[in-house]
């Protein structure tokens, strides 16, 4: 996630100005909580613990949720931004001209994956697992989650330009990590990712997280993997980054994106790669972010 420091960013800035947030944080790096046991560590109230907690939930850095306990329900705070880049120079933007789209993880336009691998609703699994047939099963574009032991998955982002205007810049926010068979956490994997056949980068993630149960993640869902890394790739006319961190020098202009031409987005987990250790995704109503694959095109 990159962070502006500007003034429209000030509640995300504002929670790392008290030393009780960082010490919420700091606890909640070791494992999930609830507010009275947070009280307990602090040495403070509930109360007081509740409006930090609000505060950390509004920046996006925790989210909580609401479980049943032997007297009512409990509100269990779990950290769930991995990481952030504060940008303290910060373009100047001549316009705001651009358009979102958000695609579920389940509606991709080809792929070629090998087991270990499968796909996964908000309700059921879909086919069967380690049967890479079932990516064609009609079923595929209500996954939730999909995961595979090598390979890619790719993805059409609609082009909306109209006449002279051309693409300065591509941002992709999507949730993924690794994928071992159950889960290991310590599981590297070099993913690489491309637009329009042009390589972005590889970034290499460092696990399949299974220890902590996915905030959004279906109760009913046993088999491993939890969650994964909320991650964001972006290409303008500079160079290509993944969470503010140059990862190639591909610029927007070589990615020869044509007019009326849908842009082609693929993720790959090669079976060649030094670290090959699968990709697992992750859209709403699973994994730690109720988001499917979030992209802005600037214009």
């Amino acid at each position: 996630m990159n962070i502006e420091v500007t003034s429209h960013n000030i509640k995300f800035l504002e929670c790392f100005a008290s030393d009780t947030r960082i010490k919420i944080i700091e606890l909640l790096n070791i494992k999930p909580m609830n507010i009275k046991e947070l009280a307990e560590a602090l040495g403070i109230s509930s109360a007081i613990v509740t409006k930090h907690i609000q505060k950390l939930e509004e920046a996006l850095i925790v989210t909580t949720e609401s479980v049943p306990s032997t007297r009512g329900r409990q509100k269990i705070c779990h950290l769930t931004l991995e990481s952030a880049t504060l940008q303290f120079r910060v373009k100047e933007k001549k316009d705001q001209n651009r358009y979102a789209v958000s695609i579920p993880i389940g509606q991709y336009s080809s792929y070629e994956v090998k087991p270990t691998c499968g796909l996964s609703s908000d309700t059921k699994i879909i086919g069967m697992v380690d049967d890479p047939r079932y990516f064609s099963d009609p079923e595929h574009v209500k996954a939730c989650h999909l995961w595979f032991g090598s390979g890619y998955i790719e993805y059409r982002i609609p082009n909306y330009l109209v006449g002279k205007q051309s693409v300065r810049s591509i941002s992709i926010s999507l949730e993924i990590c690794s994928e071992a068979p159950h889960y290991n956490e310590n599981w590297p994997s070099d993913l690489s990712f491309y637009l329009n056949d042009s390589c972005l980068g590889v970034w290499t993630c460092p696990g399949d997280f299974g220890a902590v149960k996915g905030v959004y993640t279906p109760a009913w869902w046993e088999l491993g993997t939890q969650h994964g890394l909320l991650k964001q790739i972006t290409v303008d006319s500079e160079g290509s980054y993944i969470d503010g961190i140059r990862m190639s020098d591909r610029t927007v202009e070589d990615l020869a994106i044509g007019y009326g031409e849908d842009i082609r987005f693929r993720i790959c987990a090669p079976e060649t790669a030094t670290h090959s250790g699968g990709l697992s995704m992750f859209g709403k109503q699973f994994g730690n972010y109720d988001q499917d694959i979030q992209v802005y095109v600037a214009y």
